[in-house]
């Protein structure tokens, strides 16, 4: 059974406090479910401005896209986590992924082990494990089942492990994947959930909306290939189309987009959310 469409945006920037409270707000008022927060050095730290836009809205979700586990301590970020959903009246998602490419870098920076791959997918592992012991005694929680965990992966341990123990998975695919390239990661999960694959909500996050290039990208590398999953064009409705579609053949449907798009993929929001 398809699972209804939300949206979210992806959003860790602003001049400065109010700036960042007012993009809250708006992606509320356009009707978007979730604001979610990038976890790098160059941008607001997550649980920062997950609690600060959590107390500027009044339904909106705040989440993580994604938290990097490998450089986390798991027992300390999951009282952290219980306590923003105490403060958000319980509108958290807990985004955890086992590092981005530029997370390494991030990580010795900040003087924490990296770890192997195999070692990270086990550090993810043992956040969410943390999490759920969390919620489950108590405390601060709010509510005794725990967050949403979303995992973003694309590879098969990361997908084994998101099969297993996530709520949502975020395919983590390179911007210029295809359509079909999006079958096997799809594929790998639903094989390795099994009958657990119908409670899965799949998601995936838009590079682009319209003809207008993401500015986040480097110079020279803001072309993202024709016919690439990742990037919407054409009217509203014929963008809502291709997700309809998505949802259809691939069970995808909750598409989140950077907050630079907000405004321009907000008439396709209106078309789809809760339907």
């Amino acid at each position: 059974m398809s699972k209804d469409f939300r949206f979210g945006i992806v959003a860790g920037l602003a001049p400065d406090a109010a700036a960042w409270t007012a993009t809250a707000r708006r992606a509320e008022n356009l009707g978007y479910s979730t604001l979610l927060v990038p976890d790098t050095l160059g941008t607001l730290p997550p649980l920062l401005a997950m609690t600060a836009a959590a107390t500027a809205t009044t339904t909106l979700r705040v989440g993580t896209f994604v938290l990097a586990a490998p450089y986390r301590n798991p027992r300390l970020l999951a009282h952290e986590l219980a306590g923003l959903d105490f403060l958000s009246g319980g509108r958290l998602e807990v985004g955890l992924g086992a590092g981005r490419p530029a997370a390494e870098r991030d990580a010795h920076a900040l003087g924490m082990p990296y770890g192997t791959a195999g070692e990270r997918v086990a550090q993810v592992s043992s956040v969410i494990d943390e999490v759920r012991t969390a919620f489950a005694e108590g405390g601060l929680s709010v509510r005794s089942q725990g967050p949403p965990v979303l995992v973003a992966g694309a590879g098969p341990r990361m997908l084994a492990l998101a099969a297993e123990a996530a709520d949502i998975v975020a395919l983590a695919v390179p911007a210029g994947t295809p359509e079909e390239g999006l079958r096997g990661p799809v594929g790998i999960l639903r094989e390795t959930a099994g009958a657990r694959f119908d409670d899965i909500e799949l998601s995936m996050n838009l590079f682009q909306v319209g003809d207008a290039p993401a500015p986040w990208l480097p110079e020279g590398s803001r072309t993202i290939p024709d016919g690439a999953a990742a990037v919407l064009r054409g009217s509203p409705r014929e963008m809502a189309d291709t997700l309809l579609r998505r949802r259809d053949e691939l069970g995808v449907s909750y598409v989140t987009v950077n907050g630079f798009y907000a405004d321009a993929f907000a008439p396709v929001v209106q078309l789809l959310a809760g339907r």
